[in-house]
C-alpha cells in the first residue's frame, strides 16, 4: 500500500512539474477583436521543442457556415481549403526564457500568416502576430469547459 501512495504522489509531482514548465500547454479559448465574443479553442502542444496549436472547438453564430474551411488560405499552403476545425494553426514556437518566439500563427478567417511570439500575463495568455513594425496582440484566456 505504502509504495502505491508512493508512485501516485511520485505521478502528481511529475505532472505538475511538466505543467510548470510549460504552463501555455492546454486548451485556450481565442476571442475576437471587434465583438468581443469568443471565436474558438486552441490547443497548444508540444513537439519536440517547439510548439504547435490546433482549432479543437469553435463558437459559431447561428448565421455562419457550420463547417468553414481555410478559403482565403494562400492556394500553395496545405491548409487551403481544409476544415478550420482541427486545423494546425500555431507552428513552430520556441521557448525563450518565459516567452515563446519564433512561431508561425495563422488566421483562418483571412488566410494570413503572422510571425509571432506568446507570453503569460496575469494567468492568460499573449498571443502577438506581427509583420516586420506592424503587429496585433490577442488575450487568449485559459479554456474551462
Amino acid at each position: 500500500m505504502k509504495r502505491i501512495v508512493i508512485i501516485v504522489l511520485c505521478l502528481i509531482i511529475a505532472i505538475q512539474n511538466i505543467s510548470a514548465q510549460d504552463p501555455i500547454l492546454g486548451k485556450w479559448k481565442t476571442i475576437d477583436d471587434e465583438s468581443g465574443k469568443p471565436r474558438s479553442v486552441v490547443e497548444i502542444y508540444k513537439k519536440g521543442d517547439l510548439y504547435y496549436g490546433k482549432v479543437v472547438d469553435m463558437f459559431l453564430e447561428p448565421h455562419e457556415y457550420p463547417d468553414p474551411v481555410c478559403d482565403n488560405c494562400d492556394e500553395d499552403d496545405p491548409r487551403y481549403m481544409q476544415k478550420t476545425l482541427g486545423m494546425e494553426i500555431l507552428e513552430e514556437a520556441k521557448k525563450d526564457g518565459d516567452e515563446y518566439v519564433d512561431g508561425k500563427i495563422l488566421d483562418p478567417e483571412n488566410g494570413k500568416v503572422y510571425s509571432c511570439k506568446i507570453w503569460l500575463e496575469d494567468g492568460n495568455l499573449k498571443l502577438r502576430g506581427y509583420i516586420a513594425f506592424f503587429y496585433r496582440t490577442q488575450t487568449w484566456l485559459k479554456y474551462e469547459p
